[in-house]
């Protein structure tokens, strides 16, 4: 799991390359106050927070699998990663913030698309 890059995956690049092209300006892994998790693309000034989830490392719906081999140990790993997605969407929320998450597999237009409308002009 050491290998697995936790920030700057190609559909958060894909993303973020869109918004900048658009003239969005965000901050980048900006920390959650409190909490030891970060926002994937955040917009400060408008409070929105973005998150790029991985199919596989959220539970997508569509595309989430659990692996044959250590299959417990996997349900419970990915579990709690849903878990605490729930709790920093909680979180943010009740700062004020809206949050925003985006699957992998989306296309990038239409996630932008999305984000663009969140955040009004």
């Amino acid at each position: 799991m050491q290998g697995q890059r936790r920030t700057d995956t190609e559909p958060e690049l894909r993303i973020r390359k869109e918004l900048w092209r658009r003239g969005r300006r965000y901050r980048v892994n900006f920390r959650i106050p409190n909490e030891r998790g970060s926002i994937d693309v955040a917009f400060t000034r408008k409070r929105v927070a973005v998150f790029i989830d991985g199919c596989f490392w959220h539970s997508c719906p569509i595309h989430g699998t659990i692996p044959k081999s250590n299959r417990e140990w996997w349900q419970a790993k990915l579990s709690a990663n849903r878990a605490r997605d729930l709790h920093y969407d909680e979180v943010l929320r009740q700062a004020g913030w809206r949050v925003i998450r985006v699957w992998e597999h989306e296309d990038p237009d239409e996630a932008v698309a999305m984000i663009e409308g969140t955040l009004g002009p």
